[in-house]
């Protein structure tokens, strides 16, 4: 079972830039699809990006031009490059392996001035 561990939020002004990465026990590459969502206080969890093994990638409409997910089979690493934050951003964002449904414990991301 493999287990996933989120690091790199933290707190950031408007217009600023975080990476996220996502840490896994064990090998992603056998991995098909792996994302990343944000949970907001009082709102539901939502989906804001997926990589297939294969490199294909979806965004959420709302981060499409700002985020980038990408994923380095090698280190068992997924991560998301966030640039030009909003504070509608903020959230605690999730990794989580589809093939398994697996998720991280989450990370702090605050934009605010």
């Amino acid at each position: 079972q493999v287990q996933l561990v989120e690091s790199g939020g933290g707190l950031v002004q408007p217009g600023g830039s975080l990476r996220l990465s996502c840490a896994a026990s064990g090998s992603i590459s056998s991995i098909n699809a792996m994302g990343w969502y944000r949970q907001a206080p009082g709102k539901q969890r939502e989906l804001v990006a997926l990589i297939t093994s294969g490199g294909s990638t979806n965004y959420a409409d709302s981060v499409k031009g700002r985020f980038t997910i990408s994923r380095d089979n090698a280190a068992n690493t997924v991560y998301l490059h966030m640039n030009s934050l909003k504070p509608e951003d903020t959230a605690v964002y999730y990794c989580y392996a589809i093939d398994y449904r697996v998720w991280g414990q989450g990370t702090q991301v605050t934009v605010s001035s």
